[in-house]
């Protein structure tokens, strides 16, 4: 079997993500981080922009081979290695959990993630209070949303096993924690977070137990 390459970086979000993946799938890959800051940003040198021309975090490379985006990564994963499986085998189910997985990866993550925070601070002039209303509106509208599609019993987003919604949840809760967004009007979302959170593939991504955290 070939070996798997992970550029991470453990505040990313995104990375969280796939890190979870890899973790729920018993997948090992060779750890490479990319720190987002540190040197005017990693992640836009030229080396790494050959392998992710998007100049973002994760990249996995299997048989010297780059994806990026950690949607494709974490669907990639799904089909090279089927268990235990991330998506329902019922389509109209499978549907449902990739509905909330877009819902973070597609609408609230884009408009609040580093190049947006930094395009706002530096272009436009936003203060951090200002900055961070435009924070929190996002996260809300999307949450509202998430909240009222994910299942009533649990204890994960869509039922008794973990799913890709929880692999695409837990990281953007761990975001909306990060910038001290409240998050008691969302009860279904904060028992599927802590249901997750408490397995340990999930556990093992956390930022905080990466070697890079805080450095």
């Amino acid at each position: 079997m070939s070996t798997l390459v992970h550029y991470t970086y453990a505040n990313s979000s995104a990375a969280y993500r796939t890190r979870i993946a890899l973790n729920l799938k018993g997948v090992k890959a060779e750890e490479h981080y990319v720190h987002l800051l540190r040197e005017g940003g990693q992640q836009h040198a030229a080396a790494y922009a050959q392998l992710n021309p998007q100049e973002i975090v994760p990249t996995l490379i299997d048989d010297g081979r780059p994806i990026g985006q950690s949607l494709a990564i974490i669907e990639y994963l799904e089909e090279r290695f089927p268990a235990p499986p991330l998506l329902p085998k019922d389509p109209y189910e499978r549907a449902r959990v990739r509905q909330v997985a877009l819902a973070v990866v597609a609408d609230i993550h884009p408009l609040n993630n580093l190049r947006v925070r930094q395009y706002l601070a530096k272009e436009l002039l936003l203060d951090e209070t200002q900055a961070s209303a435009w924070y929190r509106h996002w996260i809300d509208e999307g949450f509202e949303a998430i909240e009222r599609l994910l299942s009533e019993e649990g204890p994960y987003a869509f039922g008794p096993t973990p799913t890709l919604a929880d692999v695409v949840l837990v990281p953007q809760v761990a975001n909306a924690r990060r910038f001290n967004i409240p998050l008691a009007a969302y009860p279904r979302i904060l028992r599927a977070d802590a249901a997750a959170r408490a397995l340990k593939p999930f556990a093992d991504a956390a930022p905080e137990n990466q070697p890079d955290f805080g450095k």
